[in-house]
């Protein structure tokens, strides 16, 4: 039976030479999408990720596992002549090349753009750094903890009287990761038009200046550094959590008619009409003497009361969910967004899919996250090394592949 799954990338080739999150994380999503990803590993360990633990799930970090679904690996040393023979090989007919190398390395010198352009001309090229490609910072080294510091993300996360916090996700790497996605496929489809490849750049840093939206403009219109405002909206109010009897949930109010509908379910309709309070202006200017009225009233009874009442009344609310609740709440399920693939050490493992579906239809987990140069012979034999060329790559083999590895 032919499988008719969404797999629009399907037929593209992608050499994935990146590593940790933010690279890993594009090349996944491509292979989700369809496209053929050899993942390029050094033989000592292979990505960091892999050892990124506790906790781990067989040999590998559960970190590691996290962004590497549906991709081959491959071991080859990228400092020898021979692994990068073996590279170019791969990339005589690839269509995208994802890399992370820090400028001026070693490695980026030894994949030029403009040398693998010139050889390849309908190559798309990714390339991620920290700070991006000019620039004082260029040569910097970079980590998710350090774009989101760097790029005042911290600054903006945590209590108003409380020490800057990260967020919870790795939102440095993948905002990279995502903006890395879409410069890929842009190139991909101004290569139809143009018949040549791209280099396309983004970095840790880059990124997250683009995910400020309203906290840059707003600080451009005023000039005044802002401040850390808890789970509350710079723009809104009451918008943010409020303690319950038994914990904490949220409260959205996005429009004046929406917070009258509020007042008047906790009892107290005068708070519309108090001048501090009736427009959503009035109410940001007012924030901390608000606040103080709604949570009076909001910890004398529980989440599951107040979302209750408010949930009819078209008031968004919502309770705040722990990763338990949300991979057993039916929404979850609904949405087929955890899917089982088999792991040849682990068995069956489940993953995340991708979030985006094709005439409703979601891109399946088509296969688990490769062991360490699990399909090294395969992926070598089909760039046309012989068995003992193999061999002296590789070292003899003296077990048989995983079943995964053909």
């Amino acid at each position: 039976m032919p499988d008719h799954s969404p797999a629009p990338l399907k037929g593209l080739k992608v050499v994935d030479l990146s590593k940790i999150l933010a690279g890993p994380y594009v090349t996944m999503s491509l292979a989700d999408l369809g496209a053929d990803v050899i993942k390029v590993e050094h033989p000592d360990g292979g990505d960091p990720t892999r050892a990124w633990g506790p906790p781990f799930n067989g040999p590998d970090a559960t970190y590691y596992l996290a962004a590497n679904r549906s991709k081959r690996s491959v071991t080859l040393d990228l400092k020898s002549a021979a692994g990068q023979e073996a590279v170019h090989r791969m990339l005589a007919d690839a269509d995208v090349m994802v890399e992370n190398f820090r400028p001026g390395s070693s490695l980026a010198r030894l994949f030029d753009y403009e040398e693998l352009s010139a050889r390849y001309p309908r190559l798309v090229i990714l390339h991620i750094s920290a700070f991006g490609d000019t620039g004082p910072l260029r040569d910097e080294p970079g980590y998710d903890m350090v774009a989101q510091a760097s790029a005042g993300l911290m600054s903006l996360t945590g209590e108003p009287d409380g020490p800057p916090v990260k967020a919870g996700y790795a939102m440095g790497d993948l905002g990279a990761a995502l903006f890395g996605l879409i410069g890929v496929n842009a190139a991909l489809v101004e290569r139809e038009r143009t018949g040549r490849g791209q280099y396309v750049t983004t970095s840790l840093y880059e990124s997250q200046l683009a995910l400020h939206i309203n906290w840059a403009t707003g600080y451009f219109a005023t000039g005044e550094r802002p401040n850390r405002l808890g789970s509350g909206h710079p723009s809104l109010v009451p918008y943010q959590a409020y303690p319950a009897a038994d914990g904490h949930f949220v409260i959205a109010v996005g429009n004046d008619a929406l917070f009258r509908r509020l007042v008047t379910a906790l009892g107290h309709p005068q708070w519309a009409d108090d001048e501090r309070f009736a427009s959503n202006r009035a109410r940001v200017t007012h924030r901390t003497a608000l606040n103080a009225k709604l949570e009076s009233v909001l910890v004398d009874e529980p989440v599951a009361h107040w979302v209750g009442l408010l949930k009819p009344l078209g008031v968004p609310v919502a309770a705040i969910r722990t990763l338990d609740e949300v991979y057993d709440c039916p929404q979850t399920a609904a949405l087929d967004m955890v899917q089982k693939v088999d792991h040849p050490d682990v068995g069956p493992l489940q993953q995340v899919a991708f979030p985006v579906t094709f005439r409703g239809v979601r891109p399946p987990v088509r296969t688990a996250p490769p062991t360490l140069g699990q399909h090294s012979r395969a992926v070598l034999a089909e760039l046309g090394y012989a068995e003992p060329e193999i061999d002296a790559l590789l070292g003899p083999s003296d077990h048989p592949p995983h079943p995964q590895g053909a």
